[in-house]
């Protein structure tokens, strides 16, 4: 896999690999940061997934591109004809994301990245379905710990549940082969130019 060091070069580029790629990583991470900036970078070349859900749209959310809103029979159906690459339930609500929500996205050109957490990604590893993975990865607990208590929205309750699920995303990140790439995000310029290098290099042969 040859790896793209130059920036305008990557400008030119087209993906040779039109696989989806998942991006996972604990809360406070800067997973939305480093692809938010990918999207605006290239936006004629990524999109972000938009997920199915059986809970009702939110003011200012819109059916399609916010989420995908079904109900719960529509939902169940669309799961037992398998056509979830990973689902969950939060709450009393369902969200999951389609097969045909991807390859529609593929049909236009356009690679979908998927922000997943760690159950999510163990689904869609389980299917064998065809994806590049990519996990962003704190320089340190402690660091993480500081980036959740930074953002001055959280209660203690809820920086304790994240810190505990990301002890558990980093586990999953340590066991050989489950990502193809691991981005340490320390510096957020240098972690993107890895992200940008890694989705823009040439597929394997």
């Amino acid at each position: 896999m040859r790896t793209l060091t130059n920036t305008a070069d990557i400008s030119r580029q087209t993906v040779s690999d039109p696989r989806p790629i998942v991006i996972s990583g604990p809360s406070g991470v800067g997973k939305g940061t480093l692809y938010g900036r990918l999207f605006q970078n290239h936006p004629e070349t990524f999109t972000l997934s938009v997920s199915h859900t059986t809970r009702g749209p939110r003011p200012g959310e819109a059916d399609g591109v916010h989420y995908h809103f079904v109900t719960k029979d529509n939902f169940e159906a669309l799961k037992k004809a398998d056509g979830f690459i990973e689902s969950a339930k939060f709450g009393d609500n369902y969200y999951g994301t389609s097969k045909q929500t991807i390859e529609e996205q593929k049909a236009k050109g356009k690679v979908t990245v998927l922000d997943i957490e760690v159950e999510g990604v163990k689904q869609i590893q389980a299917q064998k379905y065809p994806a590049r993975y990519v996990f962003i990865a704190p320089p340190s607990e402690e660091a993480l710990e500081q980036r959740l208590r930074g953002r001055g929205t959280e209660s203690e309750e809820n920086i304790q549940k994240r810190l505990r699920q990301a002890k558990v995303e980093l586990e999953y990140a340590k066991v050989p082969g489950v990502h193809e790439k691991i981005i340490v995000n320390d510096d957020l310029d240098k972690a993107y130019k890895e992200l940008e290098e890694f989705v823009f290099a040439e597929a394997e042969a």
